[in-house]
């Protein structure tokens, strides 16, 4: 199936961008959307056997790759709003949804990559389909963007590299030659541990580009704020989540090893030093999209302290990122809408959001209440077995200031949120203000639904594929 997906991909690919015809064009997107929902299904159907000699579709894969397919398809509506709206090109819009799918195929191969340079591989080539993404507009300020966005990612990507030389020097010296994560797994114990302790450095860092971490976020920041909003859903959800998964195999493995404790403290200074810039900058910003960015940095400071604390925090983990990955493509949708009836991004001149676009600004008013883990939010669900995690750890300090630094994130975010529903513009002039079609909101309401849904009242298949994928680090 691996095989058939990727023939797929590259063959729709292909098509999309050399082809001109709309109708085929959007034929083309819904193949696409059945060949990935039948990869999900087929890998469920499927899990733990490997296939195609790299790949094995573990619970944690599983569990991102159906967070994947199912955000997929709400994105890719909001990509046929978005080229419909922009009066693109036929050359312009076969290349936005050619890179749109590639993005989506390399994050799905990376999260059931059992062969870490291959993940290296798909990780570079999420860069490049990203990148083409942030570019769409093709003007100085996307230039600005796409080059930074480069640049943080050749490094993360180099230094990603420089890790996997060092852990293979770690594997050398147990005689290890494969580079698959089960082999590395089972002879854990055999493996050099001041090479691991470089290549957990080194790898951890390289990731902190993809999933939004200290020190290497700013890659991500200027990426969600100039790519147009469908694609900023992906960077916020399912790009970050590759992210995740990235660090969390090499947890994963040295978890096991004398050298745990040590990488524990790695991960927790990551995460709250990004808490605390999320902190910083959301109680300034004014600008929406970035605001948006740098809520999901907060959030992935979240999962990374769950992770490290261990217990019931893993657990915690990787239920914060899957409801995560429904949430905040929800505002990222929603703010296209936004765009429409103020054509700003700016906060100081937006307002009133609540008389222009009624099913709109309630989205957005449960999209705050989401993100900021507010009852009855999915996320507050989570974000409450975290904190219990940090309290049985004995990490009160940490609980303490990430409790203070989340209460002001609050304050930041809703003074920003409150504008725009409640606040009289500073001017606007109403004749020019499109009408929004309350459909265009639907996906929204159903993703945060589920988001609580998922919390609340958990499938068991959905408990037993976390509590699976828990057992890679405990």
């Amino acid at each position: 199936m691996i095989a058939i997906f990727l023939l797929g991909t590259l063959l729709i690919c292909s098509l999309l961008f050399f082809n001109k015809n709309t109708i085929v064009n959007y034929t083309l997107v819904i193949i696409y959307a059945i060949l990935l929902w039948a990869l999900g299904f087929y890998e469920y159907n499927h899990i733990n056997i490997v296939e195609f000699v790299y790949f094995k579709p573990d619970a944690i894969g599983v569990l991102l790759l159906f967070a994947l397919c199912i955000v997929s398809i709400p994105t890719l509506y909001h990509c046929y709003l978005y080229i419909a709206t922009h009066d693109e090109t036929p050359h312009s819009r076969g290349l936005f949804f050619a890179s749109m799918i590639m993005l989506l195929s390399a994050c799905s191969m990376a999260y059931l990559s059992n062969h870490i340079a291959v993940t290296w591989i798909f990780v570079e080539l999420t860069t490049l389909s990203a990148s083409a993404l942030i570019y769409h507009h093709r003007n100085i300020r996307a230039l600005e963007g796409v080059w930074k966005y480069v640049f943080i990612c050749a490094l993360s990507i180099s230094f990603i590299y420089i890790g996997i030389l060092f852990l293979s020097l770690a594997m050398k010296q147990a005689g290890i030659e494969d580079m698959s994560f089960d082999s590395i797994m089972e002879h854990y114990d055999m493996l050099n541990l001041f090479w691991l302790k470089l290549s957990f450095l080194f790898i951890f860092t390289g990731f902190t580009a993809k999933i939004g971490l200290v020190p290497m976020y700013t890659a991500g920041i200027d990426a969600k704020d100039k790519a147009p909003a469908p694609a900023g859903a992906m960077f916020s959800s399912v790009l970050m989540n590759m992210g995740f998964i990235g660090i969390y195999r090499i947890y994963g493995i040295v978890s096991h090893t004398q050298i745990q404790h040590w990488a524990s403290v790695i991960i927790i200074i990551s995460a709250v030093l990004s808490i605390f810039v999320a902190t910083v900058y959301m109680t300034h910003i004014k600008n929406i999209k970035r605001m948006f960015a740098y809520s999901s940095i907060e959030h992935m400071g979240i999962v990374m302290l769950g992770l490290a604390v261990g217990g019931i925090g893993v657990y915690a983990a990787i239920l914060h990122i899957i409801l995560h990955t429904f949430v905040k493509p929800s505002l990222f949708f929603q703010f296209n809408q936004i765009y429409r009836v103020f054509q700003s991004k700016s906060i100081n001149d937006v307002g009133h959001y609540f008389k222009y676009n009624k099913t709109g600004a309630i989205v957005i008013l449960l999209g705050f209440i989401s993100a900021t883990a507010m009852p009855p939010s999915g996320l507050f669900i989570s974000e409450f077995l975290v904190f219990q995690s940090l309290f049985e750890a004995h990490q009160i300090l940490i609980l303490i200031l990430v409790l203070i630094l989340l209460t002001m994130i609050i304050w930041g975010f809703g003074s920003n949120i409150f504008k725009l529903l409640f606040t009289p513009p500073l001017s606007i002039d109403e004749s020019k203000i499109p009408r929004i079609n309350p459909l265009d909101s639907v996906s929204q309401y159903i993703l945060l639904a589920l988001s609580v849904y998922l919390a609340y009242n958990p499938p068991a298949e959905f408990v037993n594929l976390i509590q699976e994928a828990v057992t890679l680090i405990q």
